[in-house]
């Protein structure tokens, strides 16, 4: 799949040198069997998911901005950069309970999101609001942030965050990580027998057929919304404790030692 995405791209690129007239300077057919370009077998990719033990394992045993950031994505079925892209005051409503994805962070850097179908509002239950009302009380910027107010980067929290905890859970040998969430999200809301155009909707998928335009009204009944995400709920167990430190990021809790005792 890296492969095909890698080629697609140079294609793109080869179609995009035109003349004045807007015609291609490198018109071609591509023979893809000739080039060897490797067919992409979906039952043949590995789309690991967390369960509900995981994810609770792994909210309960980070800290700080990570467990809100953590139980975001599994609650939500946010991209990672579109929760690092939400702003406090713009993209959260005052009762934390409705996100209004507008934007996608990558490498720091603010753009739009991934697709036109990714521009949503998505619900969460009082659970998850809760959570996020009591992380950051500031009225602006980002929701998570670096010590600079910058948006904070994925490898960073991939490195620092995530992939220890997966290390000391034994989960990253099975190739687990940001969309293992989202993965988890989209299997509690099937389980739980979410309408097929809310879950797209707050997934950020395309719609397939006629039907699903004519059915996208739904999307526009808030209240609708809002009371199946409060029946659907987490699927996990937040941890009990609502103490949330919001210190540098990253950063283990400072332990004090005794200084060493002359022989």
């Amino acid at each position: 799949k890296t492969i095909v995405s890698y080629f697609q791209v140079m294609k793109a690129v080869v179609a995009s040198a035109v003349n004045k007239e807007g015609e291609q300077l490198h018109s071609r057919n591509w023979n893809l069997h000739h080039i060897g370009l490797p067919i992409v077998n979906e039952r043949k990719q590995r789309k690991p998911a967390y369960v509900a033990t995981e994810v609770e394992q792994i909210v309960s045993t980070v800290k700080g901005r990570y467990r809100v950031l953590f139980a975001l994505l599994a609650g939500s079925g946010l991209r990672p950069g579109e929760a690092l892209g939400l702003r406090v005051g713009e993209h959260v409503s005052p009762d934390c309970k409705t996100l209004y994805i507008r934007q996608s962070v990558w490498n720091g850097k603010e753009q739009d999101p991934k697709t036109e179908d990714a521009v949503r509002d998505v619900d969460v239950c009082s659970d998850l609001a809760v959570m996020l009302k009591a992380y950051d009380r500031r009225t602006n910027g980002f929701l998570f942030h670096a010590d600079s107010g910058k948006p904070l980067l994925q490898r960073n929290v991939l490195r620092d965050g995530l992939n220890p905890i997966l290390a000391k859970l034994n989960l990253k040998q099975d190739g687990k990580a940001f969309h293992s969430f989202r993965r988890f999200r989209v299997m509690h809301l099937r389980k739980n027998r979410v309408p097929w155009d809310l879950e797209k909707f707050w997934i950020g998928h395309a719609n397939k057929d006629v039907t699903d335009k004519y059915a996208s009204q739904l999307r526009e009944d808030v209240e609708w919304r809002k009371d199946v995400a409060e029946k659907t709920g987490l699927g996990f167990v937040l941890p009990a404790s609502s103490e949330i430190s919001i210190g540098q990021l990253g950063q283990p809790e400072m332990i004090g030692s005794e200084e060493a005792k002359a022989a």
